[in-house]
């Protein structure tokens, strides 16, 4: 794993390992590259449910690190070189992700403290919410990894299967 001048991996309060800033971050540094194997998209989805199965049987959360790049190809993370793959998720992020020009960066949305961990929203879709407990602990929080944009629908659904959003402490 490479060095990074503003970024150190660490044991997380919220899940496993997490990313944390080394120095001060000024709001809109590009913090981190998210890098690995290029793949086609094919191979992405043959590859995504195996790792699935794998988490599960090993009891491991987090395990599939595969992220979209673009229409043909996404980048699979789950190489001991992306120091990226360890930043956790919240639902109140202190980074967001952008692509710039082939590269997916982890980029500062506003100051960001020394020792303070970095997070970005994982921005996963409704479809398989329930496979993703949300442990950010954040008052915002609706209890799984989804965008933002399905909190509200995402709220409904909880309600009307008279489910209540996790509150993992």
């Amino acid at each position: 794993m490479s060095q990074n001048k503003y970024i150190i991996k660490r044991k997380s309060g919220v899940h496993g390992w997490g990313i944390f800033a080394r120095t001060s971050i000024p709001k809109g540094a590009r913090i981190v590259e998210y890098i690995g194997e290029k793949i086609t998209k094919a191979e992405a989805e043959r590859r995504g449910p195996k790792l699935i199965q794998y988490a599960k049987k090993y009891k491991q959360i987090g395990a599939v690190y595969i992220f979209v790049l673009n229409k043909k190809y996404d980048i699979d993370g789950h190489v001991d070189y992306n120091i990226a793959k360890y930043i956790n998720h919240s639902c109140e992020p202190n980074c967001e992700v952008d692509i710039i020009r082939g590269h997916i960066w982890v980029i500062a949305l506003r100051d960001i403290q020394k020792n303070e961990e970095i997070f970005y929203n994982y921005g996963y879709d409704l479809e398989t919410y329930d496979e993703h407990p949300c442990y950010c602990r954040n008052s915002c929080c609706p209890g799984y990894i989804t965008a933002q944009e399905h909190w509200g629908k995402l709220k409904k659904t909880l309600k009307e299967k008279g489910n209540k959003p996790i509150k993992v402490l």
